[in-house]
C-alpha cells in the first residue's frame, strides 16, 4: 500500500472549526470546503488565508466562484499547488503523488462517492473536487476529503470513480487535477500569520469591483425571474448556487475570518462582521422567498436588494477606513 500522506480514520477525524458550528450555510462549494478541511488535517490555520472572501462580484450570470488563492497558500503556508498533466490511467498519476507526500485534487463523479448518499451517490453523475491523501490501487481504496470531512471509498466505487474498466480508445475527457507539494521553512505561525494575513486583506480592499456588485445583480436578478418561474426545480437549485447561496456562504465566511483577526487582536472590525453577517443572512432568506415565489409563480419583492447593496456599501466603506 502507497504510505498515506495524513494518516486518519473517517471515523475518528476532527472536522474544522467552520465545519461543526450551527452556520446559516452548511456547505460553500467543494473547493472552498475540501481546503478547509485539508489544510486544517495537515496543521495549518484554513482562516488566515480567507481574505478572499472579500472581494467577490457579480459577474452577469453567477457570482464569483470564490477559491483559496494559490498564491496565498503559497505566501502563508509554503504550499505550491500545480496542474497535474494526465496522460496515463489517473489511478497511477494519483499514486506516484501520494507516495511523494503531495495531496492530490481531483473533480471527480459524485456518482461514486459515497459520502454523498442521498443526494449524488447512485442517484446522479455530477462533478465534485475532491482531495485525496490516501490510495491502494491494488486493495481498490481512496481516503479523502470532500465536503465537510475525510471519507474512504472502496471496491466498485474505486474502480468506477477511476473509470478503470473504460476501453483504452475511450473519448471521456480527463478531470482537472492539481497536486501540491509542500516547501519547508515556509510555514508562518502566530503573530507573523496574522500579519501576513491582515497584508493580503489589504490588497483585497485595494482591488474591489468598481462598482456596487448588488446593483448589477438587481437589475439581472429581476430579468431571470421572468423565465425562472416556469422552469423546473432542477434550474431553480442550479441558478440558486450560483447566485444566492456563493454570495450568502462567501460573505459568511468573510465574517467567520473577520472573527479570527479579532481573537487576535485586530480591532474596530464590529461593524464589518455585523454588514457580512447580514448579507449572507439575507441571501438565505431571498433564497427562500425565491423558492417560494417560482413555486407559486407569484412576483418577489426585491426592494431587499437594494438594502443589500446599502449594506455593501457600509460595510466596504468600513473595513477600508480601518485597514487602508
Amino acid at each position: 500500500m502507497t504510505a498515506p500522506v495524513i494518516s486518519l480514520s473517517p471515523a475518528e477525524y476532527q472536522r474544522h472549526l467552520i465545519h461543526t458550528q450551527d452556520r446559516t450555510w452548511a456547505e460553500t462549494n467543494c473547493y472552498v470546503d475540501v481546503w478547509i478541511e485539508l489544510l486544517h488535517a495537515w496543521g495549518f490555520e484554513p482562516l488566515a488565508a480567507m481574505p478572499f472572501t472579500i472581494g467577490i462580484d457579480f459577474e452577469g450570470d453567477q457570482w464569483t466562484f470564490f477559491k483559496f488563492s494559490l498564491g496565498d497558500l503559497r505566501d502563508l503556508y509554503g504550499l505550491d499547488v500545480q496542474e497535474l498533466a494526465i496522460w496515463q490511467p489517473l489511478a497511477g498519476h494519483v499514486e506516484e503523488q501520494i507516495r511523494r507526500g503531495r495531496p492530490v485534487l481531483v473533480e471527480l463523479d459524485s456518482y461514486y462517492l459515497p459520502d454523498t448518499a442521498g443526494t449524488a451517490y447512485r442517484i446522479q453523475h455530477q462533478k465534485s473536487t475532491v482531495a485525496v491523501v490516501a490510495i491502494d490501487v491494488p486493495e481498490r481504496r481512496l481516503g479523502y476529503f470532500h465536503g465537510q470531512g475525510y471519507y474512504e471509498l472502496a471496491g466498485d466505487d474505486f474502480t468506477n470513480v477511476f473509470r478503470m474498466t473504460e476501453p483504452p480508445e475511450s473519448t471521456h475527457l480527463p478531470p482537472y487535477v492539481e497536486f501540491v507539494k509542500r516547501r519547508s521553512g515556509k510555514q508562518l505561525t502566530g503573530t507573523a500569520l496574522v500579519e501576513a494575513s491582515v497584508g493580503i486583506l489589504r490588497r483585497q480592499l485595494q482591488a474591489l469591483p468598481a462598482f456596487n456588485p448588488f446593483v448589477a445583480f438587481k437589475s439581472r436578478f429581476a430579468a431571470d425571474l421572468d423565465w425562472l418561474v416556469d422552469r423546473p426545480i432542477g434550474d431553480f437549485h442550479a441558478y440558486s448556487f450560483a447566485t444566492l447561496r456563493q454570495f450568502g456562504s462567501c460573505y459568511e465566511l468573510a465574517a467567520t475570518y473577520l472573527k479570527w483577526l479579532q481573537a487576535r487582536d485586530v480591532t474596530g472590525l464590529e461593524a464589518p462582521v455585523a454588514g457580512l453577517t447580514t448579507l449572507s443572512t439575507g441571501a438565505k432568506s431571498l433564497q427562500f422567498n425565491l423558492a417560494r415565489a417560482v413555486a407559486r409563480k407569484k412576483p418577489l419583492n426585491l426592494s431587499v436588494i437594494d438594502e443589500m447593496a446599502a449594506e455593501w456599501d457600509s460595510t466596504m466603506t468600513a473595513l477600508k477606513a480601518r485597514l487602508l
